[in-house]
């Protein structure tokens, strides 16, 4: 009988471990590397979250204004990289260099993966993850060369 709840117990931590695990996802599952975007904007909202932090960004071009969510990489890689929660305020204009989400584009939003953030000071501050299989486009300043 101990045995059994064992076995049940370890099959349940199994479950529960592997859930969490599989919930990450790889650059190209959800990305498309071929699809680069710069975008201009004020943020709106940042979500300092794991996984991925989030920069909520409002894009307004010939008049029509466009919400863009932006995945960063971890809270811990941009705290490493010079962005805190301090840096990104709602209300500051931003220039965001990424890449545009697969699937249906801009509806109801539009999602891209942030590589880097340019403040309004002219500061460059890399915000994107490695080793996901993102591009290697020269914006991780510990990318190989």
């Amino acid at each position: 009988m101990i045995n059994l709840i064992y076995k049940i117990s370890a099959i349940i931590s199994f479950s529960i471990l592997s859930l969490n695990i599989s919930s990450h996802h790889a650059f190209t599952a959800e990305f498309d590397a071929n699809a680069p975007i710069n975008i201009t904007g004020k943020v709106l909202k940042v979500e300092w979250i794991n996984p991925h932090a989030w920069v909520h960004v409002e894009v307004e071009e010939k008049g029509k204004k466009t919400t863009w969510m932006v995945e960063g990489g971890t809270p811990n890689t941009l705290i490493r990289n010079g962005i805190n929660k301090e840096s990104i305020k709602p209300g500051t204009v931003i220039v965001v260099r990424g890449y545009q989400s697969k699937g249906k584009l801009c509806l109801p939003r539009c999602i891209a993966n942030g590589r880097d953030v340019t403040f309004p000071d002219g500061r460059k501050v890399f915000m994107g993850s490695s080793g996901t299989g993102a591009p290697r486009d020269g914006a991780d300043p510990r990318e190989r060369r």
